[in-house]
């Protein structure tokens, strides 16, 4: 038997009392995590849920997260984490996909009140039967009539729960990402992957339970929730979590609750950087004891990271990885030789090559596209055997990232895939963004790309053609994207053009754009 939750169960009995996770003035414990944990499988069982049913799971970051996520995974169900920024039909489609018979949403705010979007998509999805609402306050009635709270479910349940059997090939989470084209696929992961890709990360970046890990990433991403949540799991570490990034608060809980481990996004180095400038006394609090830093989602401009570095008197370490690997495929290491620029070496039990076209493997120093097989590989996408197929020949996971390697084994990131858009450590995807911009009734044509920001690495433009005698505005088209999709998928510049530059076969000339 392998089951992920086994983690926190192991850190439960060897560290009780220690603080597992820490939101605000609310402090969970690694035993009272495993208890809620536990309640939350039965009450689960009690709704109906079996193993293997999908669950999925829209919720910020705070301790409600992890409760959930290890109380589905002992259930023997598979936790489908989403982004909390999606909206009604994006959130439907997951669902649907995933085939969820339950979604657990955290209320939300009145800026994004994400229980109404979730709540919509479930109504569109007869299979998805139960709706749990996460309530601020667990006491509070539910938003909607006919649905529960998790207060409702954990009331009455016992602490107690015998993990339901599970095998170490059998899926525990179901990642969804969009790769370059298509709407998203769900990466599945099995307990094994996401297992060992977490114990990887607690060697590589040597947690102990005197740790103290701060978490701003969403932990609905895989960087998050294999490098931080699971990898500090295992090894007792606490967790500080905070829902939003916001880099004066977090130079302030660094000092105060004596950070060890930071990981983020370039972005987050960036105004991090910023933010110290302006408040000198406490970044220097924050850098006595603070020892090491993660980036990764995107590579570190040098300058940048020795910005921080002499800041904050630590080490960044960068790596790479993807959801379809669990995530992590490249690090550098504490305690070998760190090169600045490169991804670093393959991570234990895991192989990597650069290969041209035809998959042969190039010379040392040449660029290519990055391979990887080993233990952490997804199964596949699910219900899509055709796009696994695409991804996983001879048992390698073609990345789709051009790459080179050094003569010591380091890895660089010459080019990410073609069109995708890195937005403050977000993936988006031009094609999803485009499907969706074409089901305004004045948008004819559309072509997404994007564009260099300053704050956010990139920003997403669209180019639309609109339909004979349309009066739409740019202004008009943004704010609809705004309400149709996840707002850091929508374009915050929208140019009008008569045509778009294409090809002899009709395809748009992406690269005729780039360079207008």
């Amino acid at each position: 038997m392998l089951n992920l939750s086994g983690l926190l169960e192991e850190s439960a009995f060897a560290f009780p009392n220690q603080v597992a996770f820490q939101y605000e003035e609310t402090k969970l414990t690694y035993a009272q995590t495993n208890a809620l944990a536990n309640q939350v499988a039965n009450g689960l069982v009690a709704l109906g849920i079996q193993k293997n049913d999908k669950v999925v799971l829209d919720c910020v970051n705070v301790p409600y997260f992890p409760v959930i996520y290890y109380g589905i995974l002992k259930a023997g169900a598979v936790v489908v984490p989403i982004n909390v920024m999606l909206k009604t039909e994006e959130i439907a489609y997951h669902l649907q996909d995933s085939d969820a018979k339950a979604i657990f949403c955290f209320t939300g705010t009145p800026e994004l009140p994400m229980v109404k979007f979730a709540y919509e998509a479930q109504q569109k999805t007869p299979t998805c039967k139960h709706f749990i609402e996460i309530t601020p306050v667990p006491t509070d009635k539910p938003t909607f009539e006919g649905t529960i709270t998790l207060g409702m479910l954990l009331h009455g349940k016992s602490p107690v729960f015998d993990t339901v059997h599970t095998n170490p090939e059998d899926t525990a989470i179901i990642l969804y990402t969009s790769g370059t084209t298509g709407k998203p696929k769900g990466a599945e992961l099995s307990h094994l992957n996401m297992y060992s890709n977490s114990w990887k990360a607690a060697d590589i970046f040597a947690y102990t339970e005197n740790d103290v890990n701060l978490i701003t990433l969403p932990l609905f991403h895989s960087f998050a929730q294999t490098v931080q949540l699971n990898g500090s799991v295992k090894r007792g570490a606490k967790n500080i979590l905070m829902p939003k990034f916001m880099p004066r608060l977090v130079i302030q809980k660094m000092a105060q609750e004596k950070v060890t481990i930071f990981c983020g996004v370039p972005t987050m180095y960036w105004a991090l950087t910023q933010a110290a400038k302006e408040a000198p006394e406490l970044a220097e609090e924050a850098a006595k004891s603070l020892r090491i830093s993660v980036s990764g989602g995107a590579a570190l401009a040098v300058e940048d990271l020795k910005n921080f570095e002499d800041i904050f008197k630590t080490t960044i370490l960068e790596g790479y990885g993807l959801s379809e690997a669990s995530p992590v495929v490249c690090f550098n290491r504490p305690l070998r030789k760190r090169k600045i620029g490169s991804i670093g070496q393959t991570v234990p039990a895991l192989q990597a090559k650069v290969v041209d076209k035809e998959g042969k493997e190039v010379p040392v120093g040449e660029i290519g596209e990055l391979i990887a097989r080993g233990v952490n590989i997804m199964k596949g996408y699910y219900k899509k055997p055709e796009e696994t197929a695409k991804a996983i020949k001879n048992g390698w996971l073609y990345t789709g990232d051009l790459a080179k390697m050094d003569e010591e084994g380091y890895f660089y990131i010459v080019d990410r895939t073609k069109d995708m858009i890195v937005k403050g450590g977000y993936n988006v995807y031009p094609r999803e963004v485009e499907e969706i911009l074409l089901q305004h009734t004045d948008i004819l044509q559309v072509a997404v790309i994007g564009v260099p920001d300053s704050a956010q690495g990139e920003e997403v433009k669209a180019f639309v053609v609109l339909k004979e005698g349309s009066t739409v505005s740019e202004r008009d088209v943004i704010k609809w994207a705004r309400e149709n999709m996840a707002t850091y998928k929508a374009p915050r510049d929208v140019e009008f053009r008569k045509e778009l530059p294409m090809n002899a076969t009709g395809k748009i000339l992406k690269t005729e754009l780039r360079k207008s």
